[in-house]
C-alpha cells in the first residue's frame, strides 16, 4: 500500500503566533502608554503582556468559546438556583483581568494617587483581550459601575472595595463577605432598544428605604455577576437601582434567568433575559434620575467598545502581517509583493490611528477632562466601532481560505467585531449623541476642538479637512440628518491631530492621504503609491518575546 506522507508534507504553511507580546511588542500602543502614563506603567504590564502572546491563554481563549456556558435554572430537588456554568479557563481569563487590574482597581488605585490609573488599566485591557473578547463584557462593567454607585455614598461604600479588589472570586455569596465583585448591567427591554424611557419595569418603595422590582430585562450581559445596575420606573420617572444577586441576610435575590441569549459574537460570555418579581433593590441617585446616573456607566462602557474595537483591528491586523510574512506565493512572500504591501500598511495605519485615540480617551479619565471624553468618547465610538468589520474582514482575506476556518482565529475576530457598534448605543444612537453633546455644553467642542487645532499646519489635507468640519458643524440645516457624517469627520480629525503630532511621518502621511485626502475610497488598500508602506508595515509587526 503507497505511503501517502510525501502529500501531507508541510512546506508552505505559517507557523502558529505564539511568543509575542500584544502590548509592549505593539510600538503604537506602546509609544502611546509612555506619551501619556510614563515607561514604569508599561513595564508594570510586561508579565501580562507575555502571558497574552502565550500558546497557554490561545488555549484558554478558544476553549472558551468552543464550550459556552450553560443554564441551570433548578437543582435536583426542584428549586430555582438560577446559576450560570462556565468552562474552567473562563475562570481563568477572568481572573486573569481582575488581578491585573483591568477591573474596578483603577478607580481605587487613582484615589491613592495613581496619575495614570486608568492609562494602564486600558493598555492591560487593550493587549488581554486580544486573547479572547467575550470576558470583556463583564470585566468593563464592574470597572465602569463604580462610578455611577458613586452618586450613592451609602452603596459605595458597601459595594466598592469589591468592585475596585484585584481578587476574582466566582460563585454567589453575600458581597461584602466575598473578596471581589463582579458587576452587571441591565437596561434595555422588549418594546424600549435604547429607548430606555420606555421601559415597563416598576419599582415600589419600602419602608426600608429599598425597593422593589417588577418586569422584564431583555438583554442583561454577565447575569453570573453579584451586582447590577437597572432602570425601573418610580412616580418620578425613570430611576437607576442597584440589584445585587445575594441578599444581606444570605438568601438569594428574586433573579429569575429565563434562557441565554444565542448571540452572533462572542460564546463564551452569557447574555440572558431576566425576570424581576418583588426584586429587592436600592436606588442609585436621585429618584427620576436614572437616565444621568446610568450615563455614569455608559460613559466608561463606550471607552470599553472603543478599545475593544481597536484590540479587535490591532488583533486581526497582527494574525495577516504574521501570515504574509510567512506565506510565500507566487515566486515571493506575501509581505513583499506591492499589492500586499498596500493592504497591510492601510490596515496598519487603521491600526495605529484607533489605537492613538482610545489610549488619548483613557488619558482624559486620568486628567478628569470630561468634557472632552464626553464628545471625543462619543465621536470615538461611532467611528472605531464602525470601521472594524470591515478591517477584520479585510485581514481575513489577507490570509484567504486560510483565514475562513475557525482554528486561524479569524472566524471568531469577524463574528465579534459589529458587536462594540451595536452595544451601548448602535450607529445612529451614537451620532445623535455626538449632536446632543456638543448641543448642551458649549465645552465639549471647545475641549475637542483645542486639541484639533493641535496640529493645525503640520500638513494642508489636515487643515482642509478641519475646515469642511467646521463648515458642517456651522450650517443648522438638517443636523440629524448628517449626524452620522459628523460624527465621523469629528473623529478623523481627532485621529490625524493624534499622529500628526506622535506617530512617524510615513504613518500621518499615508492617514492623511488616505482618510483625508481622496486617496481612499472607503475600501482598504488604496494607499497612493508615494506611501512608505514598507516602513509601516515594518513598525506595526509585534515584536516577540
Amino acid at each position: 500500500m503507497p505511503s501517502m506522507s510525501r502529500t501531507h508534507e508541510v512546506t508552505n504553511q505559517v507557523p502558529p503566533l505564539i511568543g509575542h507580546d500584544p502590548i509592549a511588542g505593539d510600538a503604537a500602543l506602546a509609544e502611546a502608554c509612555i506619551r501619556h502614563a510614563g515607561a514604569r506603567t508599561l513595564e508594570s504590564l510586561a508579565g501580562l503582556g507575555r502571558l497574552a502572546g502565550s500558546e497557554q491563554a490561545q488555549e484558554w481563549g478558544r476553549l472558551a468559546n468552543e464550550n459556552p456556558p450553560k443554564l441551570r435554572t433548578h437543582d435536583r430537588y426542584g428549586h430555582r438556583v438560577d446559576e450560570v456554568e462556565f468552562h474552567p479557563y473562563w475562570h481563568d481569563l477572568m481572573r486573569t483581568a481582575v488581578e491585573n487590574g483591568l477591573a474596578g482597581a483603577p478607580w481605587a488605585a487613582a484615589q491613592a494617587g495613581d496619575r495614570h490609573a486608568h492609562v494602564r488599566r486600558a493598555v492591560g485591557y487593550f493587549g488581554w483581550t486580544q486573547v479572547e473578547m467575550g470576558h470583556g463584557c463583564p470585566t468593563t462593567m464592574t470597572y465602569a459601575a463604580v462610578p455611577a454607585l458613586r452618586r450613592s455614598p451609602e452603596l459605595a461604600a458597601r459595594f466598592e472595595p469589591g468592585l475596585t479588589a484585584t481578587a476574582y472570586q466566582f460563585g454567589l455569596a453575600e458581597p461584602t463577605g466575598k473578596r471581589g465583585l463582579i458587576a452587571g448591567m441591565g437596561m434595555t427591554e422588549k418594546q424600549g432598544g435604547s429607548d430606555v424611557r420606555a421601559n415597563t419595569t416598576r419599582a415600589v418603595p419600602q419602608d426600608d428605604g429599598s425597593y422593589r422590582l417588577t418586569g422584564h430585562k431583555w438583554f442583561t450581559s454577565a447575569p453570573m455577576s453579584d451586582l447590577f445596575l437597572v432602570l425601573a420606573q418610580l412616580e418620578e420617572g425613570v430611576s437607576c437601582f442597584a440589584v445585587p444577586r445575594v441578599l444581606p441576610d444570605g438568601s438569594r435575590n428574586v433573579f429569575r434567568l429565563q434562557r441565554l441569549k444565542d448571540k452572533l459574537g462572542d460564546r463564551s460570555n452569557a447574555s440572558t433575559e431576566v425576570e424581576f418579581e418583588d426584586t429587592a433593590a436600592w436606588l442609585v441617585g436621585e429618584p427620576g434620575r436614572g437616565v444621568p446616573a446610568i450615563i455614569e456607566m455608559v460613559n466608561m462602557t463606550r471607552l470599553d467598545c472603543v478599545l475593544g474595537s481597536a484590540a479587535t483591528v490591532r488583533a486581526a491586523l497582527t494574525q495577516a502581517i504574521h501570515h504574509a510574512r510567512h506565506r510565500r506565493a507566487f515566486g515571493a512572500m506575501l509581505v513583499d509583493q506591492p499589492l500586499m504591501q498596500n493592504v497591510l500598511a492601510d490596515l496598519a495605519v487603521e491600526s495605529e490611528a484607533a489605537t492613538a485615540l482610545v489610549v488619548r480617551l483613557a488619558a482624559a479619565v486620568d486628567a478628569g477632562e470630561s468634557a472632552f471624553l464626553r464628545l471625543a468618547g462619543a465621536a470615538a465610538k461611532y467611528w472605531v466601532c464602525k470601521r472594524t468589520p470591515g478591517v477584520v474582514a479585510e485581514a481575513m482575506e489577507v490570509l484567504g481560505g486560510n483565514g475562513y476556518v475557525e482554528e486561524s482565529g479569524l472566524p471568531r475576530l469577524y463574528r465579534q467585531s459589529p458587536l462594540n457598534s451595536i452595544w451601548e448605543g448602535s450607529g445612529n444612537v451614537i451620532a445623535l449623541d455626538v449632536l446632543r453633546a456638543m448641543g448642551r455644553s458649549s465645552d465639549t467642542l471647545a475641549a475637542v476642538s483645542a486639541e484639533i487645532e493641535l496640529a493645525r499646519g503640520l500638513d494642508h489635507r489636515f487643515d482642509d479637512a478641519v475646515k469642511r468640519l467646521h463648515d458642517e458643524l456651522g450650517d443648522p440645516d438638517q443636523l440629524p440628518f448628517r449626524a452620522r457624517r459628523i460624527a465621523g469627520q469629528l473623529a478623523l480629525c481627532l485621529q490625524g491631530s493624534l499622529l500628526l503630532r506622535h506617530a512617524p511621518a510615513a504613518v500621518a502621511d499615508a492617514f492623511c492621504a488616505s482618510r483625508l485626502g481622496g486617496h481612499g475610497g472607503g475600501v482598504l488598500g488604496m494607499l497612493p503609491a508615494t506611501a512608505a508602506v514598507g516602513a509601516i508595515v515594518e513598525r506595526a509587526s509585534i515584536v516577540t518575546v
